[in-house]
């Protein structure tokens, strides 16, 4: 295939309808009939990238092997599609003005007037384009953030019309996703909020081609036909994506909808062959079929809202997939847990995985987690900040160093047993300045992650700037905390565990973001199956 298609992905009447979901659901079906495809989100807010918002804003930074800060539906696609996204299929308003800027002050424009057509758009489009080009991809899904009426949408709508304007009817083609709301009182599904939000798309110049309707009950023929008809669309292009119990379901939903026979007729490509599935499908049977339950304890300090650990609580999904176990996830707020109350707040849970984080509050209950867990051999894991919270934990409490701490959270501590990396001192700007992305790290021969992975040299993706403190390496050592992964190039410590203990494991990185369906993370799977053993 020589030219990409494009295909974008837009949303009406609401937010959050799962405009992400389709859009690698679609991919799914896509990749699995012999297409390459990516996935890429365009965000309509001012920030340059996720990487500076609270996770209450807009839910978990999501961290790119390239090292990208991203939207949390990067995370979606990676784990639909497997392949791995970059710092291109993430684009946000602040960051196409921030180019367009540098390009006035660099005087790119020749002294013309800077304006949102052309230059804007302009921008927009050559961000859109350039995954096609660079990585010549058969299909190029664009999702686009927000909803179709918002103010800062309207630049990427009007990019969209210019580019399907550009590029022709059958090489790019606008999936509207829009919601049929229920109204219990009449017992009806109405189809006018589609048809309003289909207006206002035309009203910027664009017909959609397909309709993707959310609804909580099917649709009958008669609603589909309505939809159509005062949608200017074909039957056929009037898909139901009703509520599953997992999104997972979706790509099957959306197969059975024919969706995918729908896109490629009108991108004008041939079917290819049926979407090999079976994967997928088992992943399904056993997700939906367990044979027992356990409960793990999430401490963390940002539960309220679910999407602030999005990946950690996916990639347990998985791994319960894979042990046929059902995985419930007890949310506990760290500022909520003290030395005194530890073992009622805990008592429910079998395992206890500790969440990365910024900043000092919440870190006490932290501790008194792991302590807790450390102490009466419950199976652990440490992510990031979690890992950090062992170490000052352990140095505290066997190591008799109780004023030892993490520079972040005391500049004046004696013991910095987690201290900031040499790079990081000179650092005041808080955007993109950690070290984030992927890195090496060689496991230790006679660990229980060596086991665990099974290889000795693993990649995993990092976000953070604190580091364990070498200098106490001996220490800790001696004491039981051993450290079973280290930076190949650094030397720094990725991994930690204590051997004696049932299952307590340690690491800086985030194995959550490399976890998808077809390969779960193997930390999270050994994890599980541990627990599963009670």
């Amino acid at each position: 295939m020589s030219e990409t298609k494009y295909i974008f992905v837009t949303g009406g009447v609401t937010s959050s309808l799962g405009k992400g979901i389709i859009s690698a659901s679609l991919a799914k079906l896509l990749q699995s009939r012999g297409y390459s495809v990516t996935i890429q989100k365009l965000d309509p807010y001012i920030n340059v990238d996720p990487g500076t918002l609270n996770p209450y804003e807009h839910g978990e930074c999501y961290v790119t092997e390239d090292g990208a800060e991203t939207d949390l539906d990067l995370g979606h696609y990676e784990r639909f599609i497997n392949l791995p996204t970059t710092q291109a299929n993430n684009v946000t308003t602040g960051r196409i003005y921030q180019t367009v800027i540098n390009k006035e002050r660099r005087g790119d424009y020749l002294g013309k007037t800077v304006q949102v057509i052309p230059h804007i758009t302009d921008e927009i489009k050559r961000n859109i384009k350039l995954l096609g080009k660079k990585f010549n991809y058969d299909v190029v899904i664009t999702e686009i953030g927000g909803t179709v009426g918002d103010i800062e949408s309207l630049p990427y709508i009007e990019a969209v019309r210019q580019l399907k304007w550009e590029l022709g009817p059958q090489n790019s083609i606008v999936i509207h996703l829009t919601l049929v709301p229920y109204l219990s009182a009449s017992g009806e599904l109405k189809t006018k909020p589609t048809q309003h939000s289909v207006k206002v798309m035309l009203e910027n110049g664009i017909q959609p081609d397909i309709l993707v309707l959310r609804t909580e009950h099917p649709l009958t023929i008669d609603i589909r036909k309505k939809v159509a008809l005062f949608c200017n669309v074909n039957i056929e292009s009037v898909i139901q994506s009703i509520d599953v119990s997992t999104i997972y379901e979706v790509p099957l939903l959306m197969k059975e909808e024919k969706l995918d026979v729908t896109v490629l007729k009108k991108l004008n490509l041939p079917e290819n062959e049926e979407p090999k599935l079976e994967k997928w499908k088992k992943f399904i049977d056993r997700l939906k079929n367990p044979k027992k339950e356990i409960t793990i304890g999430l401490v963390g300090k940002y539960i309220e809202l679910q999407d602030s650990y999005k990946s950690i609580i996916e990639s347990f999904v998985h791994a319960g997939s894979v042990n046929q176990v059902k995985v419930k996830i007890e949310s506990i707020h760290s500022e909520k847990i003290t030395e005194a109350n530890v073992a009622e707040v805990l008592k429910n849970v079998q395992g206890v995985i500790v969440a990365p984080g910024f900043g000092q509050r919440g870190i006490d209950g932290k501790i008194a987690a792991v302590r807790y867990v450390r102490e009466n051999n419950i199976p652990f894991l440490g992510i990031c900040l979690g890992m950090q919270c062992a170490v000052v934990e352990f140095a505290r409490n066997v190591l008799g160093l109780t004023d030892a701490d993490s520079s972040e959270m005391s500049r004046t501590t004696k013991n910095p047993v987690i201290d900031l990396m040499e790079e990081q001192k000179g650092v005041t700007e808080k955007g993109g300045t950690m070290r984030l992305g992927s890195y090496p790290c060689d496991i230790k021969k006679d660990t229980k992650v060596l086991e665990i992975y099974n290889k000795e040299h693993i990649e995993e993706r990092h976000r953070h700037r604190y580091e364990f403190n070498n200098s106490y390496m001996e220490k800790f050592e001696k004491a039981g905390m051993k450290s079973a992964g280290l930076n190949s190039d650094t030397g720094l410590v990725e991994i930690m565990e204590i051997p004696e203990h049932r299952w307590f494991i340690g690491v800086q990185f985030h194995p959550e973001y490399k976890s998808t369906v077809v390969n779960p993370h193997p930390l999270f799977v050994n994890f599980v199956k541990e627990i599963s053993k009670d």
